[in-house]
């Protein structure tokens, strides 16, 4: 097999498994949510599918350098991704991972701010906010632009720090697990990870849902950290005052005879 050939396949193969782990992340999460808020995202089914379309896409820019990336490592040795955990301490295993998360929280935060200039918010990450209120299926929901910010920053990672690939696999599943049930609509964490000493400093969804709110504060990912410092933490969303807007919406969808669709089309121009 070619060079080119292999790479490509490898681009394809990678942009199907985050296809599909995106798919099956959200969908349990969104389970979950029917589960134990039901009607939470009644009204919201063109929402919702615009949000699968918006991330399948990512799901394709996303696969594309790391499939390349890991063609390169499989087979030229590229990246400082290694297997066996003796390579390094193990005291290094967890720091790595640490490492990799506040990286990736820091080219978040700054490149989130970037996208909230108007220009760009315009163009690009608009995309994002039109889900009002987001679900779980937002989570990778995307302009390419924007997902292409995303995208670079864990295959650029992986060539300046070294991870194990067990360490790197504990870091694509918080990045997943976290980009999903920050946008859920509601708290699945207990309370001493959102509040007090330790939630002043994590990011969950309470966190992330002042920024579907207000816009303009709590730009981070996994951390706290650069909003405290840069004066941009907002504090804490309040699930009960959308979910209030979304009694409303179904009050409104139901006096008006119109469908689930019809319902949150009306709320996001109300």
């Amino acid at each position: 097999m070619s060079i080119p050939l292999a790479i490509l396949l490898s681009a394809v193969a990678m942009t199907v498994i985050v296809g599909v782990r995106y798919l099956l992340a959200s969908a349990g999460f969104a389970f979950a949510t029917r589960s134990k808020h039901p009607g939470l995202y009644r009204g919201l089914d063109a929402q919702i599918a615009k949000e699968i379309r918006w991330s399948l896409l990512s799901a394709a820019i996303y696969g594309v350098p790391a499939g390349i990336v890991a063609w390169g490592w499989e087979h030229r040795g590229w990246t400082a991704i290694y297997r066996d955990v003796h390579t390094y301490p193990l005291w290094y295993l967890p720091l790595s991972v640490l490492l990799y998360l506040f990286a990736h929280d820091t080219w978040f935060y700054w490149t989130h701010r970037w996208m909230h200039r108007p220009k760009w918010f315009r163009i690009a990450h608009a995309v994002h906010h039109a889900s009002r209120p987001p679900t779980a299926w937002a989570a990778m929901a995307f302009h390419p632009i924007e997902a292409l910010t995303g995208a670079v920053v864990i295959p650029l990672l992986v060539f300046v720090i070294p991870i194990h690939i067990g360490a790197l696999a504990l870091v694509l599943t918080i990045m997943t697990v976290m980009g999903v049930t920050n946008h859920m609509g509601w708290e699945m964490f207990p309370r001493f990870m959102w509040s007090g000493r330790l939630g002043g400093w994590l990011i969950t969804a309470s966190h992330h849902q002042r920024h579907h709110e207000r816009y303009g504060c709590n730009f981070g990912l996994y951390f706290r950290f650069w909003d405290r410092v840069c004066g941009t933490d907002g504090g804490l969303g309040d699930f009960e005052k959308e979910r209030a807007r979304v009694a409303r919406r179904a009050n409104r969808a139901g006096g008006a005879g119109a469908g689930d669709a019809a319902g949150g089309h009306a709320d996001r121009h109300a």
